[in-house]
């Protein structure tokens, strides 16, 4: 009976112990999940600020947010959960973004007029000469020009951002 009572009373400290261990198990697993969703905060939280101040860095962030995604795909649950969407960049912040770089685009459509317009009229007062002329020539040659390359770069990064809300 005695060591009946004994194998009964180690059987149980057995099987505490083993509850106590799965318990902490469990816990570390838990506070090791806590501390990686902590380093993907950490990560994206001037990512965020990036795409704020300029809306091509969401073209290099928002790759590796979904790559970090797929890789802790609980840890972004978790934390779309707390956003209230998609962290870090939901929707609403990618539309964002492609509003502010159109908007940036026409701010600067309208400025690279004026300047140009105004380049223009000084050199047409010259226009007489043929060093006036060739002024002239040379300035619309540079609006062009200038044109011409910041709107291909506006249309590049206007279709990779609508990529992404797609």
């Amino acid at each position: 009976m005695t060591t009946f009572l004994a194998s009964i009373v180690l059987a149980t400290a057995v099987i505490v112990s083993v509850g106590q261990i799965v318990n902490e198990m469990r816990a570390q697993r838990e506070e090791a999940r806590r501390a990686r969703m902590l380093s993907i905060v950490a990560l994206f939280g001037p990512a965020v600020a990036a795409v704020q101040d300029d809306p091509k860095a969401l073209l290099v962030w928002q790759p590796l947010a979904a790559m970090a995604r797929r890789i802790f795909p609980e840890e972004f649950a978790s934390l779309d959960a707390s956003a209230g969407g998609g962290f870090p960049f939901s929707a609403d912040v990618i539309a964002a973004a492609h509003a502010r770089w159109t908007t940036d685009w026409l701010a600067w459509e309208r400025t690279h007029d004026a300047t140009y317009k105004m380049k223009t009229a000084a050199a047409a007062q010259d226009v007489e000469s043929p060093e006036g002329r060739a002024r002239l020539d040379a300035i619309e040659r540079e609006k062009l020009d200038l044109y011409q390359r910041h709107y291909e770069q506006y249309v590049r990064v206007a279709k990779a951002l609508q990529k992404l809300t797609e």
